[in-house]
């Protein structure tokens, strides 16, 4: 029975952390605050102990979950709307290098030495300073950095191109199904796409994991499913 007790909270608790997940934004699936992060790890560890709860008392850690996820909530949607509100939980971001100087009071700032921030340069594919004209550290702890502009990447502006502007691309076929609403915002019909099929050799929808529409050039890019299995990781 305990074990029993134990699935059924484990699966309520699980339910509860996706709503409050949900109602907090995409923001925690992606890159926390600082608030944000203790706080999910907060609700994290409350909903273990309900899980785990044996004695029949899981209305305490139930409630002090709900606290957490209404406050976490409410001081999400303040944050949005007040800046004040926004740089007191989430802080501003830190200028770190600018024109060949180095910040060290914001690096000491930001609890980040020398050789943690050359680091960051580097992941970010900045293996020289001398190719850097600014460097920020975001509120979210990622690296944000602007290039001096003898090293920046050469723009289609810079060669007086006009390139066509790529738009997004339509899933129509995922794993065998047509995905009709998909298929139906592109213009397309069901006809036209069984043409585009046939002339790619395929006779049998179900064999296309992927196809995906470009409005940009018309054109329907099909993916099959490949059975068989690679005999080696080209990465070992």
């Amino acid at each position: 029975m305990e074990v029993l007790k134990i699935i059924i909270v484990s699966l309520g608790s699980l339910v509860i952390l996706f709503i409050f997940t949900k109602l907090m934004g995409k923001r925690e699936l992606s890159q926390l605050s600082m608030y944000d992060y203790i706080n999910s790890i907060t609700i994290g560890s409350i909903a273990a102990e309900m899980a785990t709860s044996l004695e029949g008392d899981f209305i305490k850690p139930l409630t002090a979950m709900i606290v957490y996820g209404v406050i976490s909530f409410s001081i999400s949607y303040l944050t949005c709307k007040s800046v004040v509100l926004r740089r007191f939980f989430e802080g501003h971001s830190l200028l770190l290098y600018q024109n060949g100087q180095v910040y060290e009071k914001n690096l000491l700032k930001a609890k980040i030495d020398i050789n943690e921030f050359l680091a960051m340069c580097r992941s970010s594919g900045y293996f020289d300073l001398e190719e850097i004209h600014t460097a920020l550290l975001e509120t979210n702890g990622q690296l944000s950095i602007i290039p001096s502009a003898k090293h920046r990447p050469v723009t289609t502006s810079d060669l007086n191109l006009n390139p066509q502007q790529n738009e997004i691309l339509a899933d129509v076929i995922i794993d065998g199904k047509i995905l009709s609403n998909n298929l139906k915002s592109t213009g397309k019909n069901e006809k036209w796409l069984d043409r585009q099929l046939s002339a790619h050799g395929v006779s049998d929808i179900k064999e296309v994991i992927l196809a995906t529409f470009d409005s940009g050039s018309d054109k329907l890019n099909i993916y099959v499913k490949l059975h068989v299995k690679t005999k080696g990781d080209l990465f070992e």
